[in-house]
């Protein structure tokens, strides 16, 4: 690998006029070869052949200097770069029960078209929630034979069903998420502190993490009530320090019974320090940001604007470049999606009501663009979006054995985009199941061209593969025996 190329590339060279491919592939191919001018290997983007057999990178080396076989299927894409697809860690899918919300077969086709190779799937808003081994077995029928895209499993923490925990454990689920205040449906309730005690002493002496929701009701006053149609009536509802007091628990558990802990969609910059100093002190802690928090600002989102409204919410511009500086230096961990959908009633868009409107914002498919498109203004590289996009979510969830780089041996899990095409976001573009978005009307840099899922050409120039070829991907843990004991 080291003599493929030579240097050191901390940004993208220019692209030149594309080259015509040299064979024109059908969706759902079986791809030999990958050659492009600009493939991302390790720290370096220089031409090669991505090489694939029997879904997994064979071999990448450089163009021409290897013996080709006659029959390969050679996808030249020209000047397009090449790099590890997207694994989102956090989608919520809604299927079974949900599925007007969205549906494997919407969710995954939508990643597909966002370069998104593997999504992991958040344990509420279906019907059931996966929550009980039982719920788990629900869930993966629901999506067998339903999904373009690899599709790993979140179960969940719930009050009372710690000694569910281990057999989703050996299940294959990739983890647990629970929330720390009122989740938003009733068949998903928050968890209490006696609760997490009881999870974690179950979680303890296993590779497994705990994903939190980390908002907490506060006893300090709030700004009063004002119009329930300005976004600030609903942001002051919601203030920085139900954050800060949720994370100063977490840190808290994660150093008492060093379980990994995650800490999902982080909004507020405030908690920053708390996260750094428990990562001093010793505690297994990540933490993830998302493309709204990273994109949208309070200041920007107008009246009755409720397609705007997630929890926690979007705070101010001058919150959100806390945010940059915090990704840029290592502070967090990653960047997700944290698509959630709903049907177009649910947010109320005629009565405009913030504080009665579902929480939730659909982003999945134009996750790698959004985040280029603000990135490359603040000095970050392609190498950056792969470790916040790729390496980390896929090391998160359990994955990183056969996902989130381009190595020898690893699923041959490919995004070939064009980091410098421009393109406006259109209803007739997005493959979500529902379309209401706030990106409507975006202009972003970083269109993609093709998606292969281990091997497979699963998305090409706007087809699809006419079938779901997609992995339901079970995540082996370990874990010493033990007999259920309640905490308290």
């Amino acid at each position: 690998m080291e003599q493929l190329c030579s240097g050191s590339v901390q940004s993208i060279p220019p692209s030149k006029k594309l080259r015509t491919a040299s064979l024109e592939m059908e969706v759902e191919s079986e791809v030999s070869v990958i050659r492009s001018t600009r493939v991302v290997v390790n720290d370096i983007i220089c031409p090669a052949d991505v090489v694939i057999q029997n879904g997994k990178i064979a071999e990448i080396s450089p163009i021409k200097l290897r013996l080709r076989n006659i029959k390969e299927k050679v996808l030249d894409v020209g000047n397009r770069l090449v790099m590890p697809g997207i694994v989102d860690s956090h989608v919520h899918v809604n299927e079974p029960g949900r599925t007007e919300w969205e549906g494997y077969w919407t969710a995954t086709r939508a990643a597909a078209a966002g370069g998104i190779t593997t999504i992991v799937d958040m344990p509420l808003n279906s019907i059931p929630p996966t929550t009980t081994l039982e719920n788990f077995d629900t869930k993966l029928e629901a999506a067998e034979d339903n999904c373009f895209v690899d599709v790993a499993f979140w179960g969940g923490v719930i009050p009372g069903n710690q000694a569910e925990l281990y057999p989703m454990i050996q299940a294959g689920v990739s983890g647990f998420k629970c929330f720390m205040i009122h989740s938003g449906v009733e068949e998903f309730p928050h968890v209490t502190e006696t609760d997490l005690h009881n999870a974690m002493a179950q979680l303890q002496d296993t590779e497994s993490v705990l994903l939190f929701h980390a908002e907490k009701e506060t006893h300090q006053e709030k700004a009063e009530s004002n119009d329930p149609c300005e976004y600030d009536t609903f942001l002051n509802s919601r203030p920085d320090v139900m954050e800060v007091e949720a994370v100063n628990t977490v840190t808290d558990l994660c150093l008492q019974y060093d379980v990994r802990c995650h800490i999902v969609h982080l909004s507020s910059a405030n908690t920053l320090n708390i996260i750094e100093n428990a990562r001093q002190a010793g505690a297994p802690l990540t933490v993830e940001t998302t493309h709204h928090y990273l994109t949208l600002a309070a200041e920007h989102i107008p009246p009755g604007a409720t397609h705007f409204k997630c929890c926690p919410p979007i705070r101010s511009k001058e919150n959100q470049e806390k945010l940059w500086e915090a990704l840029k230096d290592g502070r967090i961990d990653m960047v997700v999606s944290d698509h959630s959908p709903c049907t177009a009633d649910l947010k109320l868009l005629q009565d405009g009501d913030f504080m009665k409107a579902w929480g939730g914002i659909s982003s999945m498919q134009f996750g790698l663009p959004l985040f280029w498109t603000a990135a490359r203004q603040r000095g970050l590289s392609v190498q950056d979006v792969i470790r916040l996009m790729c390496q980390n979510t896929a090391k998160l969830a359990g994955l990183e054995d056969r996902k989130g780089s381009l190595i020898k041996g690893k699923d041959a899990d490919i995004v070939i985009w064009d980091p410098d095409k421009e393109f406006e976001v259109k209803e007739d573009l997005i493959h979500h199941k529902n379309k209401l978005t706030p990106y409507l009307g975006f202009r972003l840099y970083g269109e993609v061209y093709g998606t292969i899922v281990q091997g497979k050409l699963v998305y090409f120039k706007g087809r699809f593969a006419p079938k779901p070829h997609g992995e339901l991907l079970l995540v082996r843990r370990q874990k010493a025996e033990k007999i259920f004991q309640p905490y308290y």
